[in-house]
């Protein structure tokens, strides 16, 4: 595997996965009763923006820093720049398992997969004193079959791959979905996705719609047309079982988002239900 996330931190595609993430995780702590975290590709779990790699790319000042300088945000948008603010301001940017550990509660827990050696000795180290985080040197996808439903019954599973394989990453997706819809059907699932060409999406979009799951949702943001397989033009998020009104939360994030992360005139959001029951 040649993807390397330290390149890429804090970008406008990080800020949309993030920003999602803690409207699911808000929306199912309305419930008291525990929940479980599972994220299948979980990183390093921080990442310095003060290093070579964030610095030679620089995403990251197109991304949050641009949030950092908005004015007039929703308040889940303020909660999410708390979070970053948390670490060291904004020299060190969180990782998904970073936020979601911040978010849960005491009696919640948060199971993290990793391949890669580095990057799990890494979430080794950030969460060796939270009894609450398990780490697991696997593959995410084999994870989902192994480790659910878990003893919770409830909770959610972010999948986040580095799409290495591009367009054939989503029947990875597809598979990996329908074996662990089986044994856990009534859990969320939230998919990131990039976006280059629009047309390449289609065919896991219509799947998606007749798979048989239920209440799919999907949130997008493009900064650039999204007309060009040569370069990220947005990204998306599809979420299985959507929990009760996130999408009225998320139609009022997408705009904002959309208008302060655009990098160009043609930057635009989509909220869709793709099967609403």
């Amino acid at each position: 595997m040649n993807y390397r996330h330290s390149y890429h931190a804090g970008n406008f595609a990080d800020v949309l996965k993030h920003v999602v993430l803690i409207a699911l995780i808000e929306a199912l702590k309305a419930k008291h009763t525990p929940m479980a975290v599972l994220d299948t590709h979980a990183g390093a779990g921080e990442y310095s923006l003060a290093s070579e790699e964030a610095l030679k790319t620089g995403e990251f000042r197109d991304g949050v820093l641009r949030l950092m300088h908005a004015e007039r945000l929703p308040t889940l948008l303020h909660a999410y720049l708390n979070l970053v603010r948390v670490h060291n301001g904004v020299q060190t940017y969180p990782g998904s398992p970073l936020i979601a550990a911040q978010l849960l509660r005491d009696h919640d827990r948060l199971v993290l997969c990793e391949i890669q050696d580095e990057e799990t000795a890494a979430l080794r180290r950030l969460f060796s004193r939270d009894t609450r985080v398990a780490v697991h040197q696997r593959d995410g996808y084999q994870a989902m079959a192994a480790l659910l439903p878990p003893k919770e019954k409830r909770g959610l599973v972010l999948i986040d791959p580095p799409f290495e394989a591009q367009e054939q990453e989503f029947r990875f997706i597809e598979e990996a979905l329908v074996a662990a819809h089986k044994r856990w059907p009534t859990g969320v699932y939230a998919v990131w996705y990039p976006i280059k060409l629009r047309q390449s999406l289609l065919p896991f979009h219509r799947w998606l719609k007749e798979s048989g799951m239920r209440k799919v949702l999907v949130a997008e943001i493009c900064v650039h047309p999204d007309n060009s397989a040569l370069r990220l033009n947005g990204c998306g998020m599809a979420i299985i079982n959507a929990p009760y009104r996130l999408d009225r939360t998320l139609a009022e994030l997408l705009p904002v988002l959309a208008g302060a992360l655009a990098q160009s005139r043609y930057a635009q959001h989509r909220l869709e239900w793709l099967v609403e029951d």
